[in-house]
């Protein structure tokens, strides 16, 4: 998957279809293209053509394997908001590459307001945590300061994009 950014995008006009096929395909990407069909009330080589279609266009950017972080032993995440203490064009994109850079950041947003980005943190348990911020995190030039919070239980969780109808 691609990361969102503020770039420019061109605009994809979705119809009813091509919405349906987006929201089944969120569920799950295994589906086959027979099945797909059948669910959205077109014949499959009309199918493959609008997925193919939503797929060069930029609308449907890949497909992942979703994998629960407990069965991998990853069950302690974090919240973690980071400021800079030196602003400047350059200091902001090695920032911006350092925290994309470590594989413990599953996500991370460039933030407007009190902190400069947010990440999402996955580690296997506090030790490493500890070590993610000791040997890596404060290391990283221009961080000024960070704070934590931790995830007690994940009250609502989707990948799932809701598709306008207009």
């Amino acid at each position: 998957m691609t990361p969102t950014s503020r770039r420019k995008h061109k605009t994809i006009k979705l119809d009813e279809i091509d919405r349906k096929i987006i929201k089944e395909l969120q569920k799950s990407s295994k589906i086959t293209n027979a099945t797909l069909s059948e669910r959205i009330g077109i014949s499959p080589p009309s199918t493959l053509e609008r997925v193919r279609k939503l797929e060069s266009n930029g609308v449907i950017t890949g497909y992942v394997a979703l994998v629960d972080p407990l069965a991998v032993k990853k069950g302690v995440q974090a919240i973690v908001h980071v400021s800079m203490n030196r602003h400047s064009r350059t200091n902001l994109e090695k920032v911006k590459r350092a925290l994309a850079a470590f594989e413990e950041v599953m996500s991370c947003w460039h933030t407007a307001g009190d902190e400069d980005f947010v990440l999402h943190v996955l580690v296997s348990d506090i030790e490493e945590y500890e070590q993610f911020v000791t040997r890596k995190l404060s290391t990283v030039g221009f961080i000024g300061k960070i704070r934590s919070a931790f995830v007690l239980s994940t009250i609502k969780h989707t990948t799932e994009i809701p598709l306008n109808s207009t």
